[in-house]
């Protein structure tokens, strides 16, 4: 869990990051819908589950690029981490509650899905939020009941989260293909329109490159 301190007298982003820390604090959010056709046979034919698989996918795209790594330390001073992993709701239909759980991120799909069952049956038993988590995370959900046009989670801190907020709802055949709805939150301290956007279309490539 190592990271990379910002130095503000340098950083090109500085005087946009500032404004948007001292004066407007302002989240950005997104919904795009994704088509998840190609990912839901991938799944399917190798036997993964489609929740994980999904996470994995975001999570890569998320690591590539630099404007969805930053947060602050312990000192208050801006840094970027080497990696960020999810931090994700695994839902628990018994009594429909949920655990709050994080696996380390891997670029590897299948270490990453062993390690994503192994964290789940872990935390099988706890409602709430796993309290060992570390620091370098980002923020994911899911609506699987629903097909959403829009979502907002907003964080109600002192509006100084800087990581991704993602939530996804419930996929549907439409015109012979699986479309998802799903939602990128962001501060727009550190992400615009532009890292936003190329974001959806990463993603897009990314689960339409999958195959045997």
């Amino acid at each position: 869990m190592n990271y990379t301190k910002i130095d503000l007298n340098n950083w090109k982003r500085a005087d946009i990051f500032k404004f948007f820390i001292e004066q407007r604090r302002i989240v950005t959010s997104l919904t795009v819908d994704i088509d998840v056709t190609s990912l839901v046979e991938y799944a399917k034919k190798n036997g993964l589950r489609f929740y994980p698989t999904m996470i994995w996918a975001v999570s890569v795209v998320i690591n590539r690029h630099d404007e969805f790594k930053y947060s602050f330390n312990e000192n208050d001073e801006l840094i970027k981490w080497d990696y960020v992993s999810p931090y994700y709701a695994d839902f628990h239909k018994e009594d429909e509650n949920f655990s709050k759980v994080l696996t380390e991120y891997s670029p590897d799909l299948f270490e990453f899905h062993q390690r994503f069952v192994n964290d789940c049956e872990k935390y099988k038993d706890l409602r709430g939020f796993c309290e060992d988590a570390p620091k370098n995370f980002f923020d994911v959900s899911c609506l699987p009941w629903v097909r959403y046009n829009h979502v907002d989670a907003h964080v109600f801190d002192e509006g100084k989260f800087l990581a991704p907020v993602i939530v996804w709802g419930k996929f549907e055949p439409i015109n012979g293909r699986l479309l998802m709805p799903l939602t990128m939150n962001i501060h727009h301290a550190v992400a615009d329109g532009f890292h936003i956007s190329r974001f959806f279309n990463e993603l897009q490539e990314l689960i339409n490159g999958l195959s045997d």
